[in-house]
């Protein structure tokens, strides 16, 4: 008997032996590192372009031919000049854009690159011309003004050269072909916006009655 409650005594010291045994240490199990999110800049939202209709009259600009590096710059910087020049006549209905003030500034602050790029005209077309190079410049300067009246884009027109006359006149002395290059295209492309005026767009006219007179019935009366 008593061997009996020995041997169970000994097989229950041995379990509680096993339990209490630390365990082996066996390789840890590798964890992969979560995978990072591949880092995507967020795509630039593209602004829809102005519309633009057929029906507006949009005037042509000039184009020089032959033209030097120092003729393109003077001819931005003379064709921002006459843009500014129509504003200050057109674009009096706002205070706001101040196309009268900008335009005097612009004389005043950067007058010696207006000189310079008048010069540089008038011998860009005597040295493209035969002759009568100074009478071709003075159309060039016509046309030059023609080229940004317009009726249809007033408004667009407008606002474009307030922000340009703006330009102006912050920017530094010898700047101003550097604001011409970048603001003559915008004033360009502005020509062909549809105008923002509800006012503008007229919709188009009912057909008119037929009034024309019954010769049939005149003939038998």
């Amino acid at each position: 008997m008593r061997s009996i409650l020995w041997l169970a005594l000994s097989c229950i010291l041995v379990a509680s032996a096993a339990d209490a045994a630390p365990p082996r240490k066996g390789k840890r199990p590798v964890r992969k590192a979560p995978a990072k999110a591949a880092s995507r800049m967020p795509a630039k939202p593209v602004a829809p372009a102005p519309p633009t209709t057929a029906g507006i009259m949009v005037p042509k600009s000039v184009v020089l031919v032959r033209q030097t590096p120092a003729e393109t710059r003077a001819h931005a910087v003379w064709t921002l000049r006459a843009a500014l020049n129509v504003a200050a006549l057109q674009c009096q209905y706002s205070p706001f854009l101040r196309s009268v003030d900008n335009y005097n500034q612009m004389l005043k602050k950067h007058g010696g690159e207006l000189t310079s790029a008048q010069t540089t005209m008038l011998s860009h077309y005597t040295r493209t011309m035969k002759r009568g190079g100074a009478a071709a410049f003075d159309r060039y300067n016509t046309r030059s003004y023609n080229s940004f009246s317009t009726l249809d884009a007033q408004y667009n027109f407008c606002w474009t050269a307030g922000q340009a006359g703006q330009a102006v006149r912050v920017g530094d002395v010898g700047a101003m072909g550097r604001i011409a290059e970048a603001m003559v295209p915008e004033l360009r492309a502005v020509l062909a916006y549809v105008p923002p005026a509800a006012g503008l767009n007229v919709p188009p006219l009912p057909p008119l009655p037929d009034v024309r007179p019954d010769l049939a019935n005149l003939t038998e009366s």
